[in-house]
């Protein structure tokens, strides 16, 4: 583990064009290392959700992935893409709910088996590619719909990556997306900001971050109609905001490795657990990137300069213009 984290850290330290040139192996190194973690403290849908008051974090995730096949209009007979389907989590859901079938890429060759173990019960609607979706081997117009949700972050180029799902969606198709951004109240002058994006960025794999309009402007460059753009995260309850989960104000035993303590717990535990060779070296400096990251997530969300839910339905025109 610790060639792999010397190899994550060493192509960070690179520079934003750096891990631009070599994304897929920054973001194959990190998911390597960071797989296991997100199953123990998050289960398998390693994203966030706009919370209601009263509703369980697990409850949450389900119903934010049921809006975008509801947005979306999937059901049987559909084939579907899922834009960086890490463990399959969210497809597994959307499957069991809408009944249209789904195909997940992934660069990464570990999550690929997870995904395929969370989905035996949906196995005839679940289909996995191993690859780069900047290239995704589909051919021109094989889907009914895509969606992704906090996964295009990883992409070096949005616009390019924005075309190739348009490329393999037909026409009239939509894509829906949960979009990792900087929100207008990022202010790049800030050194306060900056140190919260990039303590984002170094625990995340994330080559940047980029600003909503960027997301639109990249989107609409790429050749799709825009439906509807907003974010999400103002729609939880403030009581229980979309990083809550990371507080540690939810009180039970599954949320226990998220909160602070928990973290902090984990650490000493790999601590520990390195020196009598119960853990692969760098397990420690895994857990550490990822409580550093969780902190500026925190901060991020507080702060209201990043949110992990922007949403964006688009459109691929019947008629190519002209």
């Amino acid at each position: 583990m610790k060639p792999t984290v010397d190899g994550y850290t060493a192509i960070y330290d690179a520079g934003l064009e750096g891990r631009k040139e070599h994304y897929r192996s920054f973001v194959n190194r990190y998911y390597d290392l960071v797989t296991d973690f997100y199953e123990f403290g998050w289960g398998h849908s390693f994203h966030f959700a706009p919370r209601r008051r009263g509703e369980r974090f697990k409850a949450s995730l389900r119903r934010h992935q049921h809006y975008l096949a509801d947005r979306l209009s999937l059901k049987p007979g559909m084939d579907v893409l899922d834009v960086g389907c890490g463990v399959a989590g969210p497809m597994g859901n959307m499957a069991r709910h809408s009944g249209a079938s789904f195909v997940g890429i992934n660069n990464n060759a570990y999550q690929i088996e997870r995904a395929k173990l969370h989905t035996k019960d949906v196995q005839p609607l679940c289909r996995f590619i191993q690859g780069d979706y900047m290239q995704i081997p589909e051919g021109d117009g094989s889907f009914d719909a895509a969606f992704a949700i906090e996964a295009t972050v990883h992409a070096p180029d949005k616009t390019a990556l924005f075309r190739e799902i348009f490329r393999v969606l037909r026409p009239g198709a939509c894509s829906a997306s949960y979009e990792r951004c900087l929100t207008e109240d990022f202010d790049s002058g800030n050194a306060e900001h900056q140190r919260i994006k990039n303590e984002i960025m170094v625990g995340d794999a994330l080559p940047d971050i980029a600003g909503t309009g960027e997301v639109l402007t990249a989107l609409q460059t790429a050749g799709f109609e825009l439906l509807d753009a907003h974010d999400r995260a103002p729609e939880s309850d403030p009581q229980t905001p979309w990083y809550r989960a990371l507080q540690g104000r939810d009180l039970s035993l599954s949320s226990i490795p998220r909160t602070p303590f928990g973290r902090a717990l984990t650490n000493l535990t790999l601590r520990v657990g390195e020196r009598l060779r119960a853990f692969p070296e760098g397990s420690r400096a895994v857990s550490t990137l990822l409580n550093a990251a969780a902190d500026a997530l925190v901060e991020g969300g507080r702060s209201g300069i990043f949110t992990p839910m922007f949403f964006v339905l688009a459109r691929k025109p019947e008629r190519p213009e002209g």
